[in-house]
């Protein structure tokens, strides 16, 4: 990959700073944000008393981890998110120095600029990141992430979860199909005279999804979208098995935000699908697999 990876998605979130929390966190949200409370759940089993955002925007988890009376600080790769995070952790007697520029590229981004000594924390998460994490940098941002803990410490990564694709029947489960499962591209090579009917046998294929579904999320004010940066999901195993050959014991999967159907038909029965979702939300539901549109890894610091 060539030039800044992080420089697109600075753009997307810059102007996002005021209204992110509310678009997924607020009462109007797509989804409640039932990942809060699943949070709050691990690091209070965990008794974690000082724990680290590495990409905090808004202070989304940090604002309710602050009510929790946690020693809370963070840093994000937009000057506008810290902006925003300060002004918004004011109140809860949070120093403007607890909270920082910062890219989970970087081991140096993990250490505040004023503070005089490296501490560990008791825990470091990470939410809504690695979506827009090159795959080449998966490994070096959970190392990042393990050295910013004690022993024993905590770390929480979330992702949005690959698997999902094969319950959504819409584009993203046809390029699931012929990137992961297929590998249509080595099919074809393989396939000699025969490479026409498989391109057209794939292309036939493309016909059972929706793939007008799901809406391209773009920017707002010229800046681009969700969509329109990187934005990636991720193999729950895979990553489960990244966290333990890092040196991460213990780990958990954890599922949430769980679909009753595919997405597709949530308009056609709004209310019924909502209740019968938040009826599934259990985080070790096997279902969620497949069901629940992002995961949380929980692991220790060997």
């Amino acid at each position: 990959m060539t030039g800044d990876p992080t420089a697109p998605v600075k753009a997307c979130y810059a102007a996002w700073s005021k209204s992110y929390y509310e678009d997924f966190y607020g009462t109007k949200a797509p989804y409640p944000p039932v990942h809060v409370d699943l949070l709050k759940r691990v690091l209070r089993e965990a008794k974690v008393r000082r724990v680290l955002d590495a990409g905090c925007g808004p202070a989304s988890m940090l604002r309710h981890l602050a009510e929790e009376k946690l020693d809370v600080y963070g840093f994000d790769l937009a000057p506008e998110m810290v902006a925003e995070a300060r002004r918004v952790l004011a109140p809860f007697g949070v120093p403007a120095e607890r909270i920082w520029q910062g890219s989970v590229l970087s081991a140096e981004g993990f250490r505040s600029p004023t503070a005089k000594s490296a501490k560990r924390f008791d825990a470091a998460i990470c939410i809504g990141v690695l979506p827009h994490v090159p795959e080449e940098a998966d490994v070096q941002v959970i190392r990042n992430l393990r050295g910013a803990v004690r022993k024993k410490g905590l770390v929480v990564l979330e992702a949005r979860n690959t698997f999902f694709a094969l319950f959504t029947l819409n584009r993203y489960s046809y390029r699931f199909f012929l990137e992961e499962l297929v590998q249509a591209e080595r099919l074809a090579a393989d396939a000699g005279r025969d490479e026409a009917k498989v391109r057209a046998t794939l292309a036939s294929l493309e016909k059972q999804f929706r793939m007008d579904l799901p809406p391209v999320r773009r920017g707002k004010a010229g800046e681009p979208g969700y969509d329109e940066v990187l934005s990636r999901t991720h193999n729950p195993l895979v990553l489960k098995a990244q966290l333990a050959a890092a040196g991460f014991t213990d780990v958990q999967l954890l599922f949430y935000h769980y679909h009753c159907l595919p997405p597709m038909f949530e308009a056609e029965l709004p209310e019924l699908f909502r209740h019968e979702s938040l009826q599934m939300e259990d985080p070790e539901d096997w279902r969620g697999y497949f069901m629940a549109s992002a995961f949380m890894l929980v692991g220790r610091r060997a």
